[in-house]
């Protein structure tokens, strides 16, 4: 039975090496031992947030994977929440299994608790696997969306 829970600071190293164990991942994360103290300042902020969650995956106590929700207030759609879900991983050893589906409906779910009204994330264009899974959860590409790194 998959259980969903806060990360904790003991957590930071599994999640880490979630995030850089991607071939985007390897790119972009810093996978070298000891951690890279700004994966705590930026962990310790969103523990802090009362508007983000960073969400473990488990299943008898062992991690099967990660995810972020921030709520965002809008004054578009009369005053509504959003939810937007960012930094999914399954662990590799647990892929193709359909744990990725029971996230998204547990992450929809808890959009549903927050009184959001809409769900959203982004993918990279490369992720194709990903557009097509999200296109069968029923999410629509109906936003074109862009990114200027800084």
């Amino acid at each position: 039975m998959l259980s969903f829970r806060q990360a904790e600071r003991k957590d930071l190293d599994c999640l880490v090496k979630m995030l850089f164990d991607d071939p985007l991942g390897k790119l972009r994360e810093d996978g070298k031992n000891p951690l890279n103290p700004k994966y705590l300042l930026a962990f310790e902020a969103i523990i802090k947030n009362e508007n983000n969650e960073l969400i473990i995956v488990e299943e008898q106590g062992e991690v099967l994977g990660m995810l972020q929700l921030t709520f965002i207030p809008y004054l578009t759609y009369i005053g509504s929440w959003r939810c937007l879900i960012e930094g999914v991983r399954v662990h590799k050893a647990h892929r193709g299994k359909g744990l990725g589906t029971q996230i998204f409906k547990w992450a929809i779910e808890r959009a549903k608790q927050r009184k959001c009204n809409m769900v959203q994330l982004t993918s990279n264009k490369a992720r194709v696997d990903a557009l097509r899974f999200y296109e069968n959860l029923g999410f629509k590409a109906s936003h074109e969306g862009f990114k200027l790194s800084l």
